[in-house]
């Protein structure tokens, strides 16, 4: 079994390394100020779920998705060709 821990707030401005680890073993730390006592406690951080990234770009064409295509100079603009069969 453990002790409760009284602390007053000058000693917590020395101590604060060790009034955080006692807290986060799950012993009770209290902290007296002004006659005003305060329990200090730990929150468990919420379980993160992994972002799923949707894709930005939705393919139609199947000549894109199989990457037969290239882009191809003409008349000072670039556009969009299917490749040549080798």
């Amino acid at each position: 079994m453990y002790s409760v821990k009284k602390y007053k707030v000058a000693m917590v401005r020395e101590r604060l390394s060790q009034a955080l680890d006692q807290a986060e073993r799950g012993e009770p730390v209290f902290i007296e100020r002004n006659g005003v006592t305060y329990r200090l406690s730990v929150e468990q951080p919420a379980a993160r779920r992994p972002k799923i990234r949707q894709p930005g770009i939705e393919i139609l064409d199947p000549a894109v998705a199989g990457g037969s295509w290239t882009w191809t100079p003409a008349d000072g603009d670039w556009q969009f060709t299917p490749r040549r069969a080798r």
